[in-house]
Formats: structure tokens, C-alpha cells, sequence
């Protein structure tokens, strides 16, 4: 009898851990449900545990994805334009505790005082446009033009955290002065053919005709894709392999010096006295493991970019068919899949 149920106690565990659902289980059940239409990528240790793109890229042709098909990654692009910022930096070309005024002059009186370092941190108290401006084609130009009709800051700078596309636009500025440069042939030049990022642009409507790249659908198949023209807060189309890239060179320092990394996924210190939880571009948590990640959605497209910078655990998610994905959902599944 002893014997017999030692033996079931066996059967049963190793009945349970084949259950026990792999990345690549959770990534076909989102798919076959219609939830997940796209690109994902899981990587530990530089050990590829996922690497796929299911669906279409295009679901009123039925154009299959590629593997070079580039997507619309949204706020994704925030960790982008501040790794912009610190390259100035690094460069002895800004300070972050430098007034915004001191770069833009046709700022309004009200923002002129408000430093670097707030507006990469969602702390600056710069009124937000999205929600507010509608216009499909929307530009750097009309948010600038948008924030010069406002009167006044939602709060003292430094005193708390909202987050504000306006603030990352307003940093697209600060490169493009400094530089000389447009901020697309900017993050080109020092970041993407640096990185050898090869699928990685911003989206300009000429562009957008000569390079394969994701249409944006909602959940039922209707086209919504992207149309906007601002850039700082948005504007960039990557791939998972790109993004990866970024990811690696972020590890190894290739990009971001030791000083700047710190920064970077440190918690800002408010004036209360709290900690807020928005570093250089990357939502910041340290606990009970210290991640750097952000989300980003806009018509038809969610991404995501996870980071486990202890265990060396990167997951990136990018899909054209918006609100048909969880994105929270997917990310508790699987993270639940990297305790094994």
C-alpha cells in the first residue's frame, strides 16, 4: 500500500508539472482566443525561452506577419527620447537641473523654470494634450502652440507625478535644439544605427509607404491605425528583435554610463518626501525585484517592454490589434511562467 501511494504521489506531481504552462503555452492560448495578434519576445539569461509573431499584419489583405514588419510601439518610445537626453548629457551639452527656459525660448513664462530632470520624470506639472487635442494628424508644433494658450502648471513642479505626453514632446525639443538635428535623424544617428536597429524608425507618412510595418484593427477587425506626427512621447515603429537590442545595450553600458544608469531607474525624490515611481523613462518598482518597464497603446496598437534588470529577464510585446490585448492580464501569466 505504501508503495502504491508513493507512486501515485509521483503521478500526480509529474501530471502537474506538465501542466504547468510554459511562455510559449501562454502566447498560443492569447492568440487562439484572438487576444494576441503580434510579436513577443522572452529572454533569460540570453536564453531565448519565446520568440514568435502570429496574425496579421495587415487583416483586410490577410498579409501575414514578417519577421521585419515593424509596429507602432507608442509610449515605448519615452525610454527612447530620455536615452536621447542623457547621450546630451554625457556629452557636457546639458544639465538636468537646467531650466527648460534656457533651451526653449517661446516657452509660456509658467514653464520656463521647470528643469530636465522634472520633465523626464512625469514631475514637472505640464498639462497633459492627450485627451484634450484630437486631431489625427497631430504635431510637435500644435502641442508647443497648445501649451502656450495655457495659463499655468497642474502643479508646482517637483511636488508630485502625473504623467504628460506634453513633457517628452517638450524634451523632443530640447534634442532638437541642442542637436541641430531633427530628432528622428538624431535618435537615427546615436541610437539606432549605433544599436544596428535596422526596423526602427519614426513614422512619417513618406516612410510609412517604402517599409514593411504593422496596420493597426481594434478587437473586431476594423481598421484604426496610427496617423499622428508628434514625436518625444510617441512617433517610433520597432520590432521585438530591435527593442531587444536596447535592452542589451542598456545591460552592458554600452549606450548609458554607469552615473546616467543609476539615474535612470532611480525613484525621483518628491518634495513631500515620497518616492515616485517614474525614473528616466521607465516605470520603476523594486519590489520584490527591481523593474524597469513601460506600456504604450494608440488606435490599433499596445506594446509592452518588461525588464528584470536582477534576474536578467526581458519581455517585449508589441500588437496591432489594440484593445483586443490584456496587457496586465498577459503580463501576470507570464511572469507566473518565469518562476519555474
Amino acid at each position: 500500500m505504501a508503495k502504491a501511494f508513493i507512486c501515485i504521489n509521483i503521478l500526480i506531481l509529474l501530471l502537474l508539472s506538465s501542466c504547468q504552462q510554459s511562455g510559449k503555452d501562454v502566447v498560443a492560448e492569447y492568440h487562439q482566443k484572438g487576444k494576441l495578434n503580434g510579436a513577443v519576445l522572452l529572454v533569460k539569461n540570453n536564453v531565448i525561452l519565446c520568440d514568435t509573431i502570429l496574425g496579421y499584419s495587415d487583416f483586410d489583405r490577410k498579409i501575414p506577419f514578417q519577421k521585419q514588419t515593424s509596429f507602432y510601439i507608442a509610449s515605448l518610445a519615452k525610454p527612447i527620447t530620455a536615452i536621447g537626453i542623457m547621450l546630451l548629457q554625457q556629452n557636457n551639452l546639458l544639465n538636468y537641473n537646467d531650466s527648460v527656459g534656457k533651451y526653449i525660448q517661446e516657452l509660456p513664462e509658467y514653464a520656463k523654470n521647470v528643469t530636465i530632470k522634472q520633465l523626464l520624470t512625469h514631475t514637472s506639472g505640464i498639462k497633459d494634450y492627450e485627451g484634450i487635442l484630437e486631431d489625427k494628424k497631430l504635431t510637435n508644433e500644435q502641442v508647443l502652440h497648445w501649451l502656450k494658450a495655457q495659463s499655468t502648471l497642474n502643479f508646482i513642479p517637483g511636488s508630485k507625478y502625473e504623467y504628460s505626453n506634453s513633457g517628452y514632446i517638450v524634451l523632443a525639443k530640447i534634442i532638437e535644439t541642442i542637436s541641430g538635428k531633427s530628432i528622428d535623424l538624431f535618435l537615427e544617428e546615436n541610437i539606432f544605427q549605433p544599436l544596428k536597429m535596422e526596423h526602427s524608425f519614426i513614422f512619417t507618412e513618406a516612410l510609412a509607404q517604402t517599409v514593411p510595418k504593422a496596420i493597426g484593427f481594434n478587437k473586431d477587425e476594423c481598421l484604426d491605425d496610427y496617423r499622428q506626427l508628434t514625436t518625444g512621447d510617441g512617433g517610433i515603429y520597432a520590432t521585438v528583435e530591435d527593442l531587444y537590442k536596447l535592452d542589451k545595450a542598456l545591460r552592458k553600458g554600452l549606450l548609458i554610463n554607469k552615473a546616467n544608469a543609476e539615474l535612470m531607474y532611480q525613484q525621483p525624490l518628491l518634495s513631500n518626501g515620497n518616492r515616485s515611481e517614474y525614473g528616466f523613462g521607465w516605470f520603476i518598482s523594486k519590489s520584490p525585484e527591481k523593474i524597469a518597464m513601460h506600456t504604450g497603446g494608440l488606435n490599433g496598437f499596445r506594446s509592452l517592454f518588461w525588464r528584470d534588470l536582477k534576474n536578467d529577464i526581458t519581455l517585449i510585446v508589441l500588437t496591432n490589434q489594440g484593445d483586443a490585448f490584456p496587457v496586465h492580464d498577459f503580463l501576470r501569466e507570464m511572469k507566473e511562467t518565469m518562476k519555474k
